[in-house]
């Protein structure tokens, strides 16, 4: 992850309205039974990993709103809280697991195209008002609840972080081509 103190706004900017538009391309081109199929390497249908994905992005408001509070504290009472949280990944990957089950169900195909626009829409502002300062601040994560947390995270890492979250599981989805 980028380890810098700053971040390329334009970038991610670009990042965030690539997946805004793939997201609604896949969600729009799948038929219900490309919905319901199985994905390639998870337990979810194509419906539910496309929540989960969409789940990605939902996570960076507490995301960023855990480093604002904790990133101010020494590094070791965030060593402590990450500690804590891999400690609970049993029923950390219960929820997450769950959670795109229900969620699916729940916000249906439209419904997660317009919470997808909304969050994205956030994260465009969010990005947008940070003072470039900012981006360096840092905390330790729990790296056993997802590949793509690494052992210290800036702000500007968690910008990057639903993207690549996004794109890896991208891959695993099962709808047909002319969708992908």
């Amino acid at each position: 992850m980028d380890t810098s103190s700053s971040l390329d706004r334009l970038a991610v900017h670009e990042e965030l309205e690539r997946v805004r538009a793939t997201f609604h391309r896949l969600l729009d081109g799948a038929s219900e039974a490309d919905l319901r199929r199985p994905t390639k390497g998870t337990r979810w249908t194509n419906e539910q990993l496309l929540f989960h994905m969409l789940f990605g992005y939902i996570l960076m408001r507490p995301l960023l709103l855990l480093i604002r509070t904790f990133g101010r504290f020494p590094r070791g009472v965030g060593r402590v809280l990450a500690r804590l949280l891999d400690a609970g990944t049993k029923p950390f990957d219960v929820v997450n697991y769950l959670g795109p089950v229900g969620g699916a169900r729940i916000l249906g195909r439209r419904r997660m195209g317009t919470v997808f626009d909304r969050v994205i829409a956030f994260l465009h502002q969010r990005l947008d008002a940070e003072r470039e300062a900012d981006f360096a601040l840092a905390m330790p994560y729990p790296t056993r609840w997802d590949p793509f947390f690494r052992d210290v995270m800036t702000v500007a890492d968690l910008y990057r972080y639903p993207t690549r979250h996004f794109d890896f599981h991208r891959a695993q989805l099962t709808l047909t081509a002319k969708d992908r």
